[in-house]
């Protein structure tokens, strides 16, 4: 990987494309701590310190957003809203392209369909950036600080009634989906003018900037322990959770990389035919299946799902009662979540596969072009096998994303180490993305060195 960045850099168009995409980070990492107006950015810091602590199974989800807004959120930021919107705006586009027909065709007319898809994703975008911003003022004006202190019983809004009230929520809110419509624009012009996968760019940009916090939550439980009164260092048992925390965290980073490139192979036999006086044909190949197809987007489009309820309920701010239980049987160290987390994986897994491989166009494919299965009748029964393969093929790729996403959570509930319990996803989105800059480095080298015939 370091050699393919040197190499890469000693280029200079790419040099530039590495550069500006290090001024867009640079650019994103700034918005997210200049915090919105009208806010008490002390009083703020007080109400999520408790919301953060080691103990509170609460904050995982505020650590979830945080993490996805490279910690934005907590902080009420210009880009506290994160690409949230963006990626819940992508799950409904695509639902709709197989639900309604005008915009399947639009899926069909190549890259005319694709620019007209894109728009549309963009104003949806900023349709939900305005929702969940306006969730998110609600969040802020309700909440009261209840720490003892120079902040008890102050609010985090500067202005909590009148006319004030008003036009300061009306400011806010925009700057949020100011700061949405911000970061959806800074990742095309990476796509555009850097290294391209611009909004996967951010997100792990996000992640790494989040990486410290998850030192600093280690070094805290090593010094608290399990809370027994027993010091983290001084406990065998906290010294032993720590070297297995350690070994499922490398195992995870080469369990990800394994099966990043993995790959079923289904062998194809194209048939020989005379055209004039030269043969075609005749040689073996194979097509392609990815394992891991969709990469961190199944966990991605999960985590944005089970997030609604935790958005609803910073409109409500729900104390007590039923609603308060619902909302907290969606706490990422329940385990009910945990068992939806699974599910929803694995059907945003079929789904994407779904949407990405059509057996029977495959099938008509290979038959316009002489190309067979081995073994396997052309036309209807090459649809099933490939079918049957896509089937299998992506239950394991699932149950690889499931194990993923759901060890460290497991790792959380049982241990008590909630800080950490964001971890699996952090680790895919960081690997997958590295791995896929690379390969895009290493293709964009590929072409400047390439030698045509008459070189």
């Amino acid at each position: 990987m370091l050699k393919t960045i040197r190499n890469a850099w000693s280029i200079p168009d790419l040099r530039k494309k590495i550069l500006f995409t290090l001024l867009i980070i640079i650019v994103f990492r700034i918005g997210s701590v200049i915090p919105v107006p009208f806010l008490d950015t002390n009083v703020l810091a007080a109400v999520m310190a408790p919301a953060n602590s080691l103990t509170d199974g609460s904050s995982n989800m505020i650590a979830y957003l945080n993490t996805l807004s490279g910690g934005a959120f907590s902080n009420a930021t210009l880009f506290a809203m994160g690409i949230t919107p963006y990626i819940n705006s992508s799950i409904i586009i695509q639902l709709l392209c197989v639900a309604i027909p005008a915009l399947e065709r639009l899926t069909k007319e190549g890259e005319a369909g694709r620019r007209k898809i894109g728009t549309i994703t963009r104003y949806v975008t900023v349709a939900l950036g305005l929702i969940q911003g306006t969730a998110y003022f609600f969040y802020l004006k309700n909440t009261v600080c209840t720490e003892e202190g120079d902040y008890y019983g102050k609010h985090i809004t500067v202005y909590n009634e009148g006319f004030s009230m008003v036009f300061a929520g009306i400011v806010i809110v925009l700057v949020f989906t100011a700061g949405t419509a911000l970061m959806m624009w800074l990742g095309e012009q990476i796509n555009k003018y850097g290294i391209g996968n611009g909004i996967s760019m951010l997100l792990f940009a996000g992640i790494i900037a989040r990486l410290p916090v998850t030192v600093r939550t280690l070094a805290a439980y090593w010094n608290l322990g399990f809370g027994d009164g027993t010091a983290g260092a001084a406990d065998p048992k906290f010294f032993i959770f720590v070297i297995v925390w350690v070994l499922i965290f490398l195992a995870i980073i080469w369990l990800i990389t394994f099966m990043q490139d993995s790959e079923r192979r289904i062998p194809i036999q194209y048939a020989k035919r005379v055209v004039g006086r030269k043969m075609y044909g005749g040689q073996s190949s194979f097509l392609p299946i990815k394992v891991a197809l969709g990469g961190v987007l199944p966990i991605i489009f999960a985590s944005s799902i089970l997030s609604i309820p935790s958005t609803i309920n910073l409109f409500l701010n729900v104390k007590e009662g039923f609603w308060k239980a619902f909302f907290d049987a969606f706490n990422t160290s329940n385990w009910l979540y945990i068992v939806l987390y699974f599910i929803l994986i694995l059907m945003f897994a079929y789904f994407y596969t779904t949407i990405q491989y059509n057996p029977v166009e495959m099938a008509n494919n290979l038959k316009s072009n002489n190309g067979t299965v081995p073994g396997i009748r052309p036309g209807a029964p090459t649809a099933a096998y490939i079918k049957n393969i896509l089937s299998r093929v992506t239950l394991i790729g699932a149950l690889f994303l499931s194990v993923i996403a759901l060890v460290p959570l497991v790792f959380s509930a049982a241990t008590g180490m909630h800080g950490l319990s964001m971890g699996g996803t952090s680790i895919i989105i960081i690997v997958g993305v590295a791995l896929e800059t690379v390969k895009q480095l290493e293709s964009q080298m590929m072409m400047r060195h390439y030698k045509g015939f008459l070189d």
